[in-house]
């Protein structure tokens, strides 16, 4: 039974090797010069033949070829698929299937296999494969797969909107967003003309832009209010283009991205009102404020235009910043820039301005990073520190007063005392001398010289000519609370001005009376060692005068203590000299006014009690 099947198979494979050298004799160039890889094999699944194409894309010569099975030609996983359809075609089906064939060289090839029986006498011989390499083709359709299924993605998922209308404005296709966006499925909006869901204010300006689309055949974007489901409107930005018909160059259709920017537009108003409310700030600032980029000055306030002594804003936009510098500041202020522009925010420093008429004064400034028009700049504050200047002075020579004054006490007491004693044995050795009277009297002359030389040294400590001027008392008060709340933040003391009326004007010796209250400050403030408030108060006290009372939260003066506040060299400290109360008190009643102390364990409370400026002294 063996020897007759053997038979069978060789005498099918001797008819299979005829049909071939018959065939390739009648096809040679069919079959050596086609693209398409040609192999045959017989029932029993060996190779009897290939051609060009198939060596080129095996790798295996035909000699090489002819000594291989079918199997040998496909990866494990592949074997089964190509046995089947090979089964198939030595039944006599025609059979057109996909797979990977391995080379010589181990490399994967898709291929398109159509295997065509060989039938001779009625009897299939072997079969033909036609292989087609499709290895690109569907590497192409594996890339044109990953597009489509990200554009699928994006459609589906992505929160802007995406429509196709055709030329009438027919809504063709609609992403699943607009659900989310709109609050309509897709089904409900299919058909609809797009316009039909804008506002009616807007609807001209998008059939405007939908006209410039189709007829210019350019993309357009445009802004516009969209109906919801649910009645309200939506801000949404929009981008159109048109689907062009490359062998007519018509538009098909055009396709819509739609994003709702409602928010983005609350928050671009939310915006705008703080850049306004930043705008009032720094316009109606008491500080002068000026913005500037590099040596560019792009804005000013009107504060700060009065304080260069411009009438108009633009006369300081035709200045540069070093033009407003001193010279000698200009490094330092180039220093501060290279700060600011790095980020940072520069205390305040003392530096020399120049106004626009050339006179200069003395600002502290201070710089902040921000931003102007969108573009990094330095915020500049400038305030002008003259009459704290002044007002400093005066301490300083506050200061000198009670150290003359204490050197005065000094000398009177270590020079008085022995010259009584002198004058006295003086008076009694002229009894004695009787014949020497002019000797005595050269004697008498000098000691008095003496004495009118230490009256002279206490004068250092009394105050100066006045000189009287129109002045605010509540500006002045203000000011010399500006300079002391240094000291008093660093002793712990807060410092509270309460005044519940307005022009509170009086006719003084500014610089005189800022003494005073200075002085009066910087007692309170050491009779309280551990922290505490002072609060100073202004109000009418008749018609024609003022009550400023002065109150501290310290322990207080005992009684006997109190009734000898303002003698002269009377002190309670270490190191004072009894001077200070001493020439308030004469200010003040060289200003006609009056001075009252009160004092218990609760604390301390000085009156001041000043006249008004007459009418007639304002006119």
């Amino acid at each position: 039974m063996n020897g007759s099947v053997e038979a069978i198979k060789n005498e099918k494979k001797v008819l299979l090797l005829d049909y071939v050298d018959e065939n390739l004799g009648k096809y040679k160039t069919l079959f050596t010069s086609n693209q398409d890889s040609i192999f045959t094999v017989d029932i029993e699944g060996n190779l009897v033949q290939g051609n060009p194409a198939f060596e080129m894309i095996s790798g295996y010569s035909t000699e090489e070829a002819k000594q291989l099975k079918l199997q040998l030609l496909f990866p494990l996983d592949h074997v089964n698929k190509v046995f089947h359809h090979f089964h198939k075609a030595v039944l006599g089906q025609f059979e057109n299937f996909d797979c990977k064939m391995t080379n010589k060289s181990g490399q994967l090839i898709d291929l398109n296999i159509t295997n065509i029986p060989i039938s001779v006498n009625d009897q299939i011989v072997g079969v033909c494969a036609v292989a087609r390499d499709i290895t690109e083709l569907k590497r192409q359709k594996q890339e044109l797969r990953k597009v489509e299924e990200m554009q699928r993605i994006l459609t589906n998922n992505v929160l802007d909107l995406f429509i196709c209308t055709n030329l009438q404005g027919e809504i063709l296709y609609v992403s699943p967003s607009c659900e989310h966006i709109l609050g309509y499925t897709a089904e409900e909006v299919l058909q609809q003309n797009c316009f039909s869901f804008l506002h009616l204010d807007d609807t001209e300006k998008a059939v405007i832009n939908c006209k410039k689309v189709l007829g210019g055949m350019e993309n357009r974007r445009g802004s516009y209010r969209i109906r919801t489901k649910g009645g309200d409107y939506i801000w949404a930005e929009t981008l159109s283009k048109p689907i062009i018909d490359p062998d007519t160059r018509h538009v098909l259709e055009v396709v819509s991205v739609v994003r709702d920017i409602s928010e983005r537009l609350k928050v671009e108003e939310e915006q705008n009102k703080l850049e306004d409310t930043y705008r009032d700030l720094v316009e109606y600032s008491p500080d002068a404020v000026m913005i500037a980029r590099d040596n560019e000055i792009l804005f000013i306030n009107d504060t700060g235009a009065r304080l260069l002594g411009a009438i108009k804003k633009e006369d300081i936009f035709s200045k540069k910043i070093n033009e407003i510098i001193h010279p000698d500041y200009h490094e330092i202020a180039k220093e501060r820039i290279d700060i600011v522009t790095s980020g940072e925010v520069t205390n305040f420093f003392e530096y020399k301005l120049i106004r626009l008429d050339g006179t200069i004064f003395v600002a502290e400034v201070k710089e902040i990073p921000t931003f102007y028009q969108n573009e990094p700049a330095r915020h500049i504050i400038m305030r002008d520190i003259t009459e704290r200047k002044k007002t400093e002075e005066l301490l300083l020579n506050s200061e000198k007063l009670n150290v003359a004054g204490q050197l005065a006490a000094g000398i009177a007491h270590e020079v008085r005392n022995p010259l009584t004693a002198i004058k006295g044995f003086l008076q009694l050795m002229e009894t004695q001398f009787a014949g020497k009277q002019d000797y005595f009297e050269i004697i008498q002359s000098e000691m008095d010289r003496i004495e009118l030389i230490l009256s002279e040294l206490l004068v250092l400590s009394k105050p100066h000519e006045l000189k009287f001027e129109t002045v605010d008392l509540i500006s002045l008060i203000e000011s010399v609370k500006t300079l002391i709340d240094t000291q008093a933040i660093l002793n712990g003391i807060q410092i509270e001005t309460i005044h519940t009326c307005k022009n509170l004007i009086i006719k003084c010796d500014k610089n005189q009376l800022k003494q005073v209250f200075i002085n009066i400050l910087k007692n309170a403030i050491e009779a309280m060692p551990d922290g505490g408030l002072i609060t100073i108060e202004l109000k009418n006290y008749s018609f024609n005068k003022i009550k400023i009372l002065v109150k501290d939260t310290g322990k207080g003066m005992p009684p006997h203590i109190l009734t000898r506040i303002g003698e002269p060299f009377f002190t309670t400290k270490k190191d004072g000299t009894g001077l200070g109360i001493m020439i308030s008190k004469q200010i003040i009643e060289n200003h006609d006014g009056t001075i009252h102390f009160w004092s218990d364990k609760k604390g301390t409370m000085i009156e001041v009690i000043l006249p008004m400026a007459k009418r007639e002294a304002l006119k």
